[in-house]
């Protein structure tokens, strides 16, 4: 799966490690993250991700 770059603060979402803190599990793709998570570094919304 496509890993995603916060353009902020350079976070890498990984989707084989989703974001458990933030209710991501494992395995969940970048596109199927709720539009209203955010970068758990910064806070940034998921607009300011691109594709590794």
């Amino acid at each position: 799966m496509q890993q995603y770059i916060c353009t902020t603060c350079g976070y890498v979402y990984d989707p084989a490690e989703g974001d458990p803190d933030s209710g991501i599990s494992p395995g969940t793709a970048f596109e199927d993250i709720p539009e209203d998570w955010v970068c758990p570094v910064c806070g940034v919304s998921k607009e300011e991700f691109e594709p590794v």
